[in-house]
């Protein structure tokens, strides 16, 4: 029977906790991930000693990440990424929009980069138009941005005309 291995996180670790934090693992898990790692600390007198100075430090961490959250998604909301697709004759897309293409796409157009873990798409978008796509930002800060799937050969029907407009002042 295997039983769990009490460690202290040093670090934060995806899906498991925060910095601070007293965890219960598989000892294989502990043994050959986290120990090696240093993302944490068998669990002993030390390491209780050294649980309320990671857990204070987490919480300032935590701050800087969460302002840091919000100036992102206050920069992200409203964006609009646009893309060209190829299409057939009936309009439907070869391919997809994937959560990378996205990150590609905003670093192209915005010079923004993410990681991209933060885009949330539930499956590639597929088709042509305009998609909302969510964000889930460090600290539990969300947001939003647009993105504009074209087919190539179309016309942007939104920068045509102010374009014109600018080469041909009337």
């Amino acid at each position: 029977m295997c039983h769990g291995k009490k460690l202290l996180l040093i670090k934060d670790v995806k899906d498991l906790g925060r910095a601070g934090q007293i965890v219960s693992v598989k000892s294989g898990y502990a043994r050959n991930r986290l120990i090696p790692i240093k993302a944490a600390i068998e669990l002993d007198k030390n390491a209780l000693s050294m649980q309320a100075r990671l857990q204070e430090q987490r919480a300032q961490q935590a701050i800087a990440d969460k302002k840091d959250a919000e100036i992102l998604a206050e920069k992200l909301n409203g964006k609009v990424v646009k893309t060209f697709v190829k299409v057939d004759h009936d309009g439907n897309m070869y391919g997809s929009v994937s959560a990378n293409d996205i990150v590609k796409l905003l670093e192209e157009q915005h010079s923004i980069q993410l990681d991209k873990q933060i885009i949330s798409l539930k499956h590639p978008v597929k088709e042509t138009g305009l998609t909302e796509i969510s964000l889930k930002l460090p600290e539990g800060i969300s947001g939003t941005l647009m993105l504009k799937v074209m087919a190539e050969g179309s016309l942007d029907v939104e920068e045509e005309p102010a374009s014109a407009s600018a080469e041909n002042p009337a």
